[in-house]
C-alpha cells in the first residue's frame, strides 16, 4: 500500500463527538511516551501531522486522520500515565474504552509497546480487556533500533512467552523503528489485508 494523501480531520474530547463516518478505522494506542506520534508520522510520510512531544500524556483526545480518502487512522490517548490528575485519567480511560467497545467501524487496533521493557502491568491490563472484548489487535514493538539484534530477539521471545501464559494471541507482533525505518510495510500490509477482506 502506498500513502498518497493523509489529512487531519478532527480531535474529539469524548466518544459522542467522534466523526459521523462509516469509513474503516485503524486505532493506534500505547502507554504514554511509547513513540506513537513519531510512528504515525513515519507511517503516513508526514513530519508533523501527529504532534510529537517529549512530555508524556500529550494526546488527550481521539484524533482522526483520513488516509488515501479511503480509511481512517485513529490516534488514541495513551494509558498508564500516573502523573495526570485522577479525574483526567478517569476521563481518558472512559474515552478510550468507549471508543474501543462502541465504535462500529473500528476494524483493527495496533498496540504499541516499548521493546526495551519487560511486560508492564498497564499493558497486561489493556490486553486483558482487548481479549475479553474480542477486539482484533496487533502489537508493535517500538524503538527496536535501541537494541542489538540478539537482544531484540530475546525480548520478543520473552514477550511472546508472556502472551501465551495469559492466553493473549495478537494477530501479529511487529518490531518497528522510525530511525531504521522498519516495520512500516508490515503495518500497511495488515491494514491493506483488512480493507481487502471488507470488499
Amino acid at each position: 500500500m502506498l500513502i498518497d494523501t493523509a489529512e487531519f480531520i478532527c480531535s474529539s474530547p469524548n466518544f459522542k463527538t467522534c466523526p459521523n463516518s462509516e469509513g474503516p478505522e485503524f486505532a493506534f494506542i500505547g502507554r504514554s511516551n511509547v513513540g506513537k506520534s513519531s510512528l504515525i508520522n513515519f507511517l503516513l510520510n508526514r513530519k508533523n501531522l501527529a504532534k510529537v512531544s517529549q512530555n508524556p500524556g500529550k494526546t488527550r483526545m481521539v484524533n482522526h486522520f483520513h488516509v488515501n480518502n479511503k480509511w481512517f487512522l485513529v490516534d488514541l490517548p495513551g494509558y498508564g500515565y500516573a502523573k495526570l490528575p485522577l479525574r483526567e485519567r478517569e476521563r481518558l480511560e472512559t474515552l478510550i474504552y468507549q471508543y474501543l467497545s462502541k465504535r462500529k467501524n473500528l476494524e483493527h487496533t495496533f498496540m504499541l509497546i516499548d521493546s526495551r521493557l519487560n511486560p508492564q502491568p498497564a499493558d497486561i491490563r489493556f490486553m486483558t480487556w482487548m481479549v475479553s472484548h474480542q477486539n482484533s489487535f496487533s502489537i508493535l514493538f517500538t524503538k527496536s533500533d535501541k537494541l542489538t539484534k540478539n537482544r531484540l530477539a530475546q525480548n520478543l521471545h520473552h514477550y511472546k512467552q508472556v502472551l501465551m501464559e495469559f492466553n493473549f494471541y495478537p494477530d501479529q507482533v511487529i518490531p518497528v523503528s522510525v530511525i531504521t525505518r522498519t516495520g512500516k510495510d508490515e503495518i500497511l500490509k495488515t491494514i491493506e489485508s483488512v480493507l481487502n477482506s471488507r470488499s
